[in-house]
């Protein structure tokens, strides 16, 4: 293999921050590909899951965003028990030595091998004379700075303006719709429905506008669309939450894209964005006042997604 500019980390989002990591190594070693480093799972997901955080991005996500950020290839290091006991030296050794780096560029608070024993002074040193060590600081944005955690708590708190300002893009939540209850169908507002997975980040429960996107090229009816279509994206109004006026169990995200009762999206890969917040997830006494308050929410999608 040739000499290569190498970029480590977890880059679970790949928000800014990240995408500046990528940037700097290509603009240091224009002439070289830039590979990217990073883990799978989690390595907290692995040694400590009950203290795992919300993943931001699914493997895949990670992946195609890095690749859209400029990598020219992502190579993914499965995170085990074996490899966590791996001293900083070892990991030199054997993960970024066969990779050729002529750089390496990092986050400054970039840690690694057992128990986070080596920083960036440490791969400086197993570096020396071998290959080139880059650490840069932190992106801020309204002097805050940019990091999947400050995006997580965001979520939680369904603050996804302030989440979006942060990821540089509204945050987007990714799964294959399945059959619900079909209770939307009959009150009128048809929806897409997500399961949320146990370690999936997805915002506060409640009700929100945004968007939904078919992720497999094909249109309303599951139709292909010719190869340089660019996907609908549909408006929406989406609820997150478990449903609570039929006594719902299972966390769910639900999309009724306005205006329309003729999707067929069952089984169907898609992407729901969250623009803005409109209320929190309440039980209703009545169907009746259901009905009425989704008129309303669905009134306030459209003002907040500047559709009249």
């Amino acid at each position: 293999m040739g000499p290569s500019v190498v970029v480590i980390g977890n880059f679970d989002g790949v928000h800014p921050g990240h995408a500046e990591v990528l940037a700097e190594a290509q603009r240091l070693e224009p002439d070289l590909p830039l590979l990217v480093v990073t883990f799978w799972p989690h390595p907290l997901q692995v040694l400590r899951p009950e203290t795992a955080p919300m993943l931001l991005t699914g493997l895949e996500e990670r992946i195609e965003r890095l690749s859209a950020a400029g990598a020219d290839r992502v190579e993914v290091v499965p995170f085990t028990h074996e490899f966590s006991t791996w001293p900083p030296e070892r990991f030199v050794a054997e993960v970024l030595l066969p990779l050729n780096p002529a750089r390496v560029v990092v986050g400054a608070n970039f840690r690694f091998g057992h128990r986070a024993a080596g920083n960036v002074d440490t791969l400086a040193e197993l570096a020396a004379g071998r290959f080139e060590v880059t650490a840069l600081p932190l992106v801020r944005f309204n002097d805050e700075d940019t990091c999947s955690t400050l995006i997580r708590a965001a979520l939680a708190a369904g603050e996804v303006g302030h989440a979006a300002e942060h990821l540089g893009r509204p945050f987007a939540f990714r799964g294959v719709v399945a059959r619900g209850d079909q209770r939307g169908r009959v009150l009128g507002f048809p929806t897409a429905n997500l399961p949320v997975p146990a370690r999936h980040a997805c915002p506060a429960d409640g009700v929100y506008a945004g968007w939904l996107t078919r992720r497999d090229h094909r249109g309303a009816h599951g139709e292909d669309l010719p190869h340089h279509a660019v996907p609908e994206r549909w408006p929406a109004a989406i609820s997150v939450g478990t449903n609570p006026t039929f006594d719902g169990v299972a966390r769910r995200v639900e999309s009724y894209v306005l205006d329309r009762d003729d999707l067929e999206l069952y089984d169907a890969p898609v992407q729901v964005e969250f623009i803005s917040r409109l209320r929190g997830q309440v039980r209703y006494d009545s169907i009746d006042a259901l009905i009425a308050q989704m008129e309303v929410d669905v009134a306030l999608c459209r003002e907040r997604l500047g559709l009249g």
